[in-house]
């Protein structure tokens, strides 16, 4: 999918209000940029969690009357709100899929991380766990931890997005975090020590769409097009993600 997607460009009075969440920040920033230049549509960002509760959530924010034309986040997140009637029928489209993966502070020593057991050991060994609110925080909590029979036996600090964990890890507050592969590439000073065992993982999948009501509906078709495009696939990569088909 090419330049069809961007031929007959719309009035440079198109904008576009996107409320993103953390999982596809990194590839977004760095297409936003090309699209806006190809398209005139100026786009203006504001972020928050998939799923979780308090006001920061997507949810939450559209419920509350936030101003948004487009949404990304979580499939997960998504999902509630086609069921609250939140989003445009037919404008949904799976971007990219990324693991949950195991962050250290830069420069920190990197534990083995490959198999469910490594993983509860190094888990059962931190001083401190630090999790985003959101899916992936979610599933860890939820699922994870109690089927690795550690649910009570380690420390949890639970922070409303991924940059809370990363900045946990930055200063020494916390000594491992958990969360999307992507939204660790994506933070300064922190790496990644690997990725958690697929016995145990979840491979979550970021979706856009657009918001019902939009007055922008066309406009917010032709960025979600972009974004599920091939010409997004290298910069969908190089940010920790693997590109899905669209739906």
């Amino acid at each position: 999918m090419g330049g069809a997607l961007l031929v007959s460009p719309l009035p440079a009075s198109a904008q576009l209000k996107v409320i993103i969440s953390g999982g596809f920040s990194g590839a977004y920033e760095r297409l936003v940029p090309e699209f806006e230049r190809e398209t005139g549509i100026k786009v203006t960002t504001g972020s928050g969690s998939s799923q979780g509760k308090g006001p920061q959530t997507i949810g939450a924010q559209l419920a509350r009357g936030v101003a948004a034309d487009v949404v990304i986040l979580s499939r997960e997140g998504l999902t509630g709100l086609v069921a609250e009637g939140r989003i445009a029928p037919g404008t949904d489209a799976d971007l990219a899929r990324t693991p949950i993966g195991v962050a250290v502070r830069a420069g920190a020593p990197k534990p083995d991380v490959t198999t469910v057991e490594a993983l509860k050991r190094v888990l059962l060994e931190a001083k401190l766990i630090a999790v985003p609110s959101s899916t992936s925080g979610i599933f860890l909590t939820d699922e994870v931890f109690p089927r690795l029979g550690i649910a009570g036996r380690i420390k949890v600090a639970v922070t409303p997005r991924g940059t809370g964990v990363a900045a946990m890890l930055v200063s020494g507050e916390a000594d491992i975090g958990l969360l999307p592969i992507s939204e660790i590439v994506h933070a300064k000073d922190v790496e990644v020590a690997g990725k958690i065992a697929e016995e145990i993982q979840l491979n979550q999948v970021f979706a856009a769409a657009a918001v019902a009501g939009t007055k922008e509906l066309e406009a917010a078709k032709r960025l979600i097009a972009f974004l599920a495009s091939e010409r997004a696939a290298a910069a969908i990569r190089s940010s920790g993600m693997e590109p899905v088909a669209k739906r």
